[in-house]
């Protein structure tokens, strides 16, 4: 007759009890610690509501059958009486692309116990990131002054407004949010919260660099795909 599962003396116990005892002890699973493991679950979320996001504009902006408006026209600056299309939104990626750099190199520094050194290049990290805001917040009042709404606008498709505001917005929130984060954990680097403490030499103490890192290149490379499918189609 079969044993039971349920039995002291089952296999298939006995490797569930490893599994419970395991996780209970915090231990990492792929040499990768709970706490990264969560914020890549974060992200994969974040991944699919961004998708959804970017299929629903694709999906108005082939199906609506107004006029799209041009991006060129609607987002051009006029600097010396010149109107220059885009030029906001190139330098808005530029400090997006530019604080993934000195991201990366705070997580470094990190990873070599420079406290010093990556607190500040996470606050000039912030700082990129609060700059973009900025630019953002300026750009939605001059787009308002110019009639556009999310239920309306005189360029063409009331989708346009929409979808811009909702997508861009929600990336918006995301920067906000990482501004906050980076500062945060800045604030916590600069105080010695992560340094090892005693005669240990183990650098697992700044991972928690590297984990708000991941969640500031996801923002970055988020910027990228509503770069091109939003102001360059």
């Amino acid at each position: 007759m079969p044993r039971s599962i349920y039995t002291d003396d089952h296999p298939t116990h006995h490797a569930w009890a490893s599994i419970v005892n395991d996780y209970s002890a915090d231990k990492a699973v792929f040499n990768v610690s709970s706490n990264k493991t969560m914020m890549w679950i974060f992200l994969l979320s974040d991944i699919f509501v961004f998708g959804c996001f970017l299929v629903g504009y694709m999906a108005v902006r082939m199906t609506t059958t107004e006029p799209w408006p041009i991006p060129s026209d609607v987002f051009a600056l006029t600097i010396a009486g010149q109107s220059i299309p885009l030029v906001l939104i190139a330098i808005m990626t530029f400090i997006l692309i530019t604080s993934s750099g000195t991201m990366a190199m705070a997580v470094n520094c990190g990873y070599q116990q420079k406290r010093g050194a990556t607190a500040l290049l996470m606050l000039i990290t912030a700082l990129f990131g609060l700059s973009f805001v900025g630019m953002q917040a300026f750009e939605w009042t001059k787009l308002i002054e110019d009639g556009f709404r999310p239920w309306e606008n005189e360029a063409g498709a009331t989708q346009f407004g929409a979808c811009f505001f909702m997508i861009t917005g929600f990336h918006g929130l995301h920067v906000s949010v990482g501004v906050i984060y980076l500062l945060i954990v800045a604030w916590k680097v600069w105080r010695g919260d992560y340094e090892c403490r005693g005669s240990s030499k183990q650098q697992s103490n700044y991972e928690i660099v590297e984990i708000a890192g991941l969640y500031w290149h996801f923002v970055d490379l988020v910027w990228v795909f509503i770069f091109a499918f939003f102001y360059l189609w």
